[in-house]
C-alpha cells in the first residue's frame, strides 16, 4: 500500500511539472499538486513512511 501511494505522489508531481513547464493544463495542475502534498502528509502522519 505505501508503495502504491508514493507511487502516485511521484506521478501527481511528475504531472504537476509537466503541465507547470507546458503550461496547458492552467488552473487544474495546481488542484494536482495540492492533491500530492495531500497524499504526502496523509502518509508522513499515518507513520506509513518509507523504512529503511
Amino acid at each position: 500500500m505505501k508503495s502504491l501511494l508514493w507511487a502516485i505522489i511521484v506521478i501527481l508531481v511528475i504531472f504537476w511539472l509537466l503541465g507547470f513547464t507546458l503550461w496547458h493544463l492552467g488552473g487544474i495542475i495546481h488542484l494536482v499538486i495540492v492533491i500530492a502534498i495531500i497524499l504526502l502528509i496523509f502518509n508522513l502522519l499515518t507513520g506509513r513512511g518509507a523504512r529503511v
